[in-house]
């Protein structure tokens, strides 16, 4: 297996570290292409968790041809559930995925805490509910106090205390605009535990510039074993050109088979058919990032028959908004059907 020319390690396989409570064991390998932060259902009267939504789900968007699921990611509404429930919704996820035979897919859970001591204690709880990777935004809370000193201790710190290898997410709109740039990122990839990072900032120069500098995993390269992935399915054929790894993206929830077209048209060179293709598929998640949670949900109620609504206090759609975002995606839900 490939090993990382910055840091000396696999993405697959656990490299030797522990936190002191388990030992390093294998782990299903992050493959270039497309991966989705998955939605977190729940029944509309109770709200408690629907989980043969949640299974059901996990398996559609395996067949669809995804690499990989992120579970307790902001698609999954984590702030609005409890330890345990996040915890069942990870088991879920891998449970269903194993039933159906997709044990190859790795489960990657969102496990950001603003304390240290807190992210590493979430880290285990992630492992044990049989996550593989985790996934981590830079704490935020006390934004006086992040300078790159503080990220830098925090996330090296964190990285020497989980059992789970980490995956970097620089998400500005999540985290009162703490944007981390080029230079620390690949400072922080040499951590042996530090293993990727998403750029849902949009900028394709800084995933350009990681990606060289780490070596990170293409659809034509094992490299170091890094990955470098978009955050948006609207830029999927551009992170493919700047040698990224693949996409976390939350529209993939609802035209996985379109994120994974374009990216494997984009991947074979085929530009001017991906680049066609990207343009309906941006089109389409632009609408659904603008109708956020509530209107991804909707899309998948109308389309695929489950998803109800979001945990209050997120609002529910009317009945003309649930048929605008319907009918703002209906072009690229052609494309998807036609797949």
């Amino acid at each position: 297996m490939a090993t990382n020319g910055v840091n000396g390690h696999t993405n697959g396989a656990a490299n030797g570290h522990t936190n002191g409570d388990a030992a390093p064991k294998v782990r299903t390998p992050l493959r270039a292409g497309i991966y989705s932060p998955t939605m977190t259902f729940f029944d509309p009267d109770t709200e408690d968790l629907d989980i043969p939504s949640i299974r059901r789900h996990a398996v559609r968007l395996a067949e669809a041809g995804l690499v990989g699921l992120v579970t307790m990611g902001s698609n999954g509404e984590a702030v609005h559930l409890s330890k345990e429930e996040k915890s069942t919704v990870t088991q879920e996820t891998r449970s269903a995925l194993d039933d159906a035979g997709f044990s190859d897919v790795p489960v990657i859970v969102g496990a950001s805490e603003n304390s240290i001591k807190g992210t590493i204690e979430l880290c285990k709880h992630s492992a044990s509910a049989g996550g593989e990777y985790v996934l981590l935004v830079p704490p935020s809370y006390y934004r006086y106090a992040m300078d790159e000193d503080a990220l830098y201790e925090y996330f090296t710190k964190v990285a020497d205390g989980s059992p789970l290898p980490i995956i970097l997410y620089n998400y500005p709109g999540a985290v009162a605009g703490i944007d981390m740039d080029s230079d620390f990122l690949i400072k922080l990839a040499k951590h042996p535990n530090i293993v990727g990072t998403k750029f849902t900032c949009g900028n394709t120069g800084k995933l350009t510039r990681v990606a060289l500098a780490t070596n990170a995993v293409t659809s034509q390269s094992e490299g170091s074993g890094y990955m470098a992935f978009g955050g948006m399915a609207d830029f999927t054929a551009q992170t493919s050109l700047s040698g990224g790894s693949g996409i976390i993206a939350g529209g993939a929830n609802v035209i996985p088979k379109t994120c994974v077209k374009v990216w494997e048209l984009a991947s074979k060179g085929q530009w001017e058919e991906a680049s066609k293709l990207q343009q309906v598929l941006s089109k389409g998640d632009w609408v659904l990032t603008k109708a956020a949670i509530p209107g991804t949900k909707s899309a998948i109620q109308t389309y695929y028959g489950y998803g109800g609504f979001p945990r209050r206090p997120l609002k529910r759609l009317g009945e003309a908004q649930v048929a605008a975002v319907a009918k703002g995606i209906e072009e690229v839900m052609a494309v998807e059907k036609a797949l």
